[in-house]
């Protein structure tokens, strides 16, 4: 007999571990993209709990 759907749609656990990996990343990624992106607008970082920064100021 042939092999059922269930077995030949199912991913080893290596294969589910990367994937789960490589979405954590993409997630992490974003969300420092939007703090850096906050922080050149000068709004807070809610997650630290520090003012942003505000840059150099030079004379």
């Amino acid at each position: 007999m042939g092999q059922s759907d269930d077995s030949v749609t199912r991913k080893s656990p290596a294969d589910a571990r990367k994937e789960r990996l490589a979405a954590e990343l993409r997630a992490n990624l974003q969300r420092r993209k939007g703090q850096s992106r906050a922080r050149r607008k000068g709004a807070m970082d809610e997650a630290a709990g520090l003012p942003a920064s505000e840059g150099e100021k030079r004379p």
